[in-house]
């Protein structure tokens, strides 16, 4: 079985990372999970679900301290991690290979065994000392995924601009999936032929 690490790190947005997890928990991808103790508070604070219910989601979930965990190890196979919602601390600690916890530590892992580490970076403006951050992120190794949605397809609710988000991460996994219109698809085309637009 596939498995794949997903962190929540305590940025506004933890929605993002509960709704990746819940369409995971319905495909044959094993998650393995570490949430972050501010992330633990922004759950509480942003949403009605509870944090052993977040965990239920995952077939194991880790403690941000315990730094000898299974996928803290090289040797602990997966197809990658996702940090969603990624805050600016967690990426200046991805940037600096400061591992101070359990979730930094296996975001260093995985790009040190050059597999896939895709951080979604929830933050907003932006000065010099965060898109430098960015750039020595995606220096060594990382793909930033900001949570910038499409119009396209006419989002109709909040659940529509996530859903755009995480198939975005799971477009970079290559896992299957269908949370939105992609452009060139049947509905779009439609669309753009109600509005005067040709083929």
């Amino acid at each position: 079985m596939k498995k794949l690490i997903v962190g929540i790190s305590g940025a506004t947005g933890a929605i993002y990372g509960i709704r990746l997890l819940e369409v995971l928990s319905r495909s044959d991808i094993e998650t393995h999970l570490i949430i972050t103790e501010a992330a633990e508070n922004t759950i509480l604070m942003e949403t009605d679900w509870k944090i052993q219910e977040v965990k239920s989601l995952a077939k194991v979930a880790y403690d941000i301290k315990d730094l000898g965990a299974d996928i803290s190890s090289g040797s602990f196979l997966s197809e990658g991690m996702v940090i969603i919602p990624c805050s600016i601390k967690s990426l200046s600690g991805i940037a600096n290979s400061f591992n101070e916890n359990l979730l930094i530590r296996a975001a260093d892992v995985t790009l040190k065994e050059r597999r896939k580490l895709v951080l979604v970076v929830r933050e907003t403006p932006l000065h010099l000392g965060h898109i430098e951050l960015m750039h020595q992120a995606s220096r060594i190794g990382a793909t930033l995924l900001p949570p910038v949605p499409a119009f396209y397809f006419h989002p109709k609710t909040i659940d529509d601009l996530i859903n755009h988000t995480v198939g975005k991460v799971l477009d970079l996994f290559g896992i299957d999936h269908h949370l939105f219109n992609r452009w060139g698809s049947n509905s779009v085309k439609r669309t753009l032929r109600k509005k005067g637009f040709k083929d």
